[in-house]
């Protein structure tokens, strides 16, 4: 590479000193080149000026958004560069003709994209190192949590090029959305931040990683946690304590009740596994067409800082770690951080499987700065002997090195900041900050928005007859003794609501209200009426709001004191004792019905809560009537379909049992019956039948005596141990006693009911046999 490098470099020399002498020989240069003695008037550079503005030159870039950026307030590092960052751009020029010449087939690198401001910026400056002042962003995984979850994935423009645009973290965080290489940059520089060796990585990885596809990947709710099971101390025995009874049960029997609940385990989870494959081979996804060409970008998280023991790869979409060997990962053309940047030499038949991250070996990966914090190689114990051994040329090559070292700028990024207001969680519990927007056609009140704080609640209200548009309610604490945090059964005391109208065309201003002020602590009431159009003031008026009886029981009567007034034109009109009595007693009535409304408005808000709680906890999700394999219903009916069918089967089979096969078994094959053996075929049937009967019936009779003997025995057992039985063996008696007695009246029910039904199922077999159309001719005079 660098014998190349070196050759570019004369070639480049060479170009410049044939330009140098085209120029030093006017006479040769082209027409286009020649300096013409034109004059050019004023009129002319107006003229000219216009016509190249309304030349408009395509930029290529990523088609144009809805919303555009807002680019006024920014700061002059996002809209111009320094002269260090234009010494840089054209250092990363040079390296990519030079990266283009060695490497004609690669596609070209992602050096300096343009930024929000249009301007392009190198991509090592886009990456701004920030520790967040939050510890739960300290480690990576919720670092990258927290970009999965507060940005908007938005995809590539073309999914086989990276793109053209690298927008500020800044930006990126104020409009929450970015594609891959946003994502990337931005968990990039909290990484850093947090001490960890991070690099944004351009290559090429699958489809459903580029797409955020998580069809095919389990689903995170569905894993169960471990479950950690404690061992439970033992107490130690006592040096006195009764001898535990003997244990009577069979350690045979538990040894094939636990094989016999192993393989029903092994043959549920073989079920389930070969479930899974069946639907995985299902739902697998159609090979992708532009396999290994698509564009996308991640992190690489080296080891040694932060004690991380192996490097492996974040994705930034889903905030997943993978091994730098994941098949999703298909390729690498170059990495970076915030101080150099390296291009991948190394090659990716096998995707990232047999790729080596040393970048200190410039064999595998090409850096663009040679700086002092470039990685190094590690080196043996020979290979430090030799270097020792040749100071010299040590000590000048690097002063060589130093002379050519180029120091990365720092980030044109401001500093990246995370309000934590944007990102605090509302709990379900009332009386906290929240919003709630309503439908003004779904409601009768014509509610739009109730805000709610622990202390007040404001409502917004639309198109209702009474003009109401806006109510404040402002609660004092609730009484202590009473610990039901419910509206209902411990309502929150209202100290003060707060009431405004629209303009009601239909009254005159001064006697149409546009506020009104109840302060119930103060037992005052505050009336502010609408302002006429040519007055710059507005009347108010102000009552004390006192209880009809005073603490005697007399009467109060109404007094001026009890009313103050502000008049805009005192002299129209006058209001009288009388009509100020009225007005207070329709407001007290007005008050009681606002803070009826407010109560209601509190019970309202918990049955909203409490319904999002129970649609949260008990979401299902909806299934297609088509899909048999996950709609519950349909396979419940198919299942009962197919039970009944195996029933009748069943039933059929036993309609076609043929009960006279095994006599006629041992007649010769193709003889004709005679009338004798007819008549002896149906002896031996009735007789076996007949005892198959008596069979059934002493076999009852016997399991009913051994029961009772059983029976008999622990009774006489416990009787004679009687005293000394534990609680314990007292249960267990009796719980034996009932189970034997169940035991009993079944057999004794049995026995009774085959007493009954044996008569009756010998003679329904005779009048079978008597009907059988094999030996129905031959058994008629019998008849």
């Amino acid at each position: 590479m660098e014998v190349l490098r070196e050759k570019v470099e004369e070639e480049e020399e060479a170009e410049r000193e044939e330009g140098a002498e085209r120029l030093s020989r006017p006479e040769k240069m082209p027409k286009l080149l020649r300096k013409e003695a034109t004059t050019l008037t004023p009129e002319l550079l107006r003229d000219m000026e216009q016509k190249l503005s309304e030349i408009k030159v395509p930029i290529p870039g990523d088609p144009p958004t809805d919303d555009t950026i807002d680019i006024a307030n920014l700061p002059p590092s996002y809209k111009v560069n320094t002269p260090r960052e234009e010494q840089l751009l054209q250092v990363a020029d040079n390296f990519s003709r030079q990266y283009s010449h060695l490497c004609p087939d690669r596609v070209p690198l992602l050096l300096y994209p343009l930024n929000e401001c249009e301007v392009p910026k190198f991509v090592s400056t886009t990456i701004r190192p920030t520790l967040m002042p939050y510890p739960e962003l300290y480690n990576w995984d919720t670092c990258a949590q927290f970009v999965s979850d507060f940005l908007t994935m938005m995809p590539l423009p073309d999914p086989l090029k990276p793109p053209t645009h690298l927008y500020s973290s800044t930006t990126v965080l104020k409009y929450q959305k970015g594609n891959c290489f946003d994502f990337s940059t931005l968990l990039c520089s909290m990484l850093i931040g947090s001490g960890y060796n991070a690099y944004c990585i351009n290559g090429y990885a699958s489809q459903d990683l580029c797409l955020m596809d998580l069809t095919r990947e389990v689903c995170p709710l569905t894993v169960k946690a471990k479950e950690v099971v404690h061992a439970e101390e033992k107490a130690p025995p006592k040096k006195y304590a009764i001898k535990p009874p003997r244990d009577l049960t069979s350690r045979f029997e538990q040894d094939q009740e636990m094989k016999r609940q192993e393989e029903i385990k092994t043959a549920e989870e073989k079920r389930l596994r070969e479930e899974e494959e069946r639907l995985m081979e299902a739902e697998k996804a159609a090979p992708d067409p532009l396999h290994g060409l698509r564009v996308h970008c991640w992190v690489l998280v080296l080891s040694g800082k932060r004690e991380v023991p192996e490097s492996f790869f974040i994705d930034a979409f889903t905030a997943r770690s993978y091994s730098t060997q994941d098949s999703h990962f298909l390729g690498i053309e170059s990495l970076w951080n915030h101080k150099n940047y390296w291009v991948n030499m190394q090659d990716c038949w096998n995707g990232c499987k047999d790729l080596v991250f040393d970048l200190g070996d410039p064999v595998r990966w090409e850096y663009l700065l040679l700086g002092t914090d470039k990685p190094h190689l590690f080196t043996t114990d020979d290979e430090d002997d030799g270097i020792n051994d040749d100071d010299d040329d040590v000590e000048n090559l690097g002063k060589e090195d130093e002379e050519k070292s180029f120091d990365m700028p720092h980030s044109w990024v401001e500093q990246i900041e995370i309000s934590p207001d944007v990102h605090s969680y509302k709990s379900m519990l009332p009386e906290n900050d929240r919003v709630m927007e309503f439908y003004q056609s779904a409601r009768v009140d014509g509610l739009i928005k109730r805000e709610e704080t622990p202390k007040t609640m404001t409502e917004h209200f639309q198109g209702r007859p009474d003009f109401l548009s806006y109510r404040h309610i402002n609660f004092g604490p609730r009484v202590k003794k009473l610990p039901l945090n419910s509206a209902e059964s411990n309502p929150r005391p209202i100290v003060k609501i707060t009431e405004r109208f629209c303009r009601n065309p239909a009254k005159p201003a001064d006697e149409d209200v546009a506020e009104r002020v109840f302060l119930i602590a103060d037992e005052r009431i505050q009336l502010c009426y609408h302002c006429r159009n040519d007055h710059i003031t507005a009347s108010k008026r102000e009552f004390l709001r006192r209880t009809e009886v005073d603490s005697k029981g007399n009467k109060i009567i109404m007094t001026p004191d009890m009313c103050v007034s502000f008049e805009v034109e005192p002299m129209e009109h006058t209001k009288k004792l009388l009509y100020q009595y009225e007005a207070m007693i329709k407001l007290k009535s007005e008050e009681k019905l606002s803070r009826h409304q407010a109560w209601e408005s509190e019970l309202e808000v918990l049955e909203i809560l409490k319904l999002r709680e129970e649609e949260e906890e008990g979401h299902v999700l909806t299934i297609s009537i088509y899909d048999t394999k996950r709609n519950e219903k349909s396979k419940e009916y198919r299942e009962a379909m197919e039970r009944v069918m195996h029933e009748e089967h069943l039933r059929q089979m036993e309609t076609q049992l043929d009960y006279l096969a095994p006599f006629l078994a041992q007649l010769p094959p193709g003889e004709k019956l005679t009338r004798w053996q007819a008549v002896r075929l149906k002896d031996e049937c009735l007789s076996d039948f007949k005892q198959r009967l008596i069979d059934k019936a002493n076999l009852i009779q016997a399991r009913f005596e051994k029961e009772t003997q059983e029976l008999q025995k622990k009774q006489q057992w416990y009787q004679e141990n009687q005293v000394t039985l534990t609680p314990e063996d007292e249960d267990l008696y009796l719980s034996y006693c009932s189970q034997a007695m169940f035991r009993i009246r079944i057999l004794e029910q049995r026995l009774n009911r085959h007493k009954e039904l044996a008569p009756l199922k010998y003679l329904a077999l005779e009048e079978k046999l008597y009907k059988d159309p094999r030996l129905v001719e031959l058994l008629k005079v019998f008849a």
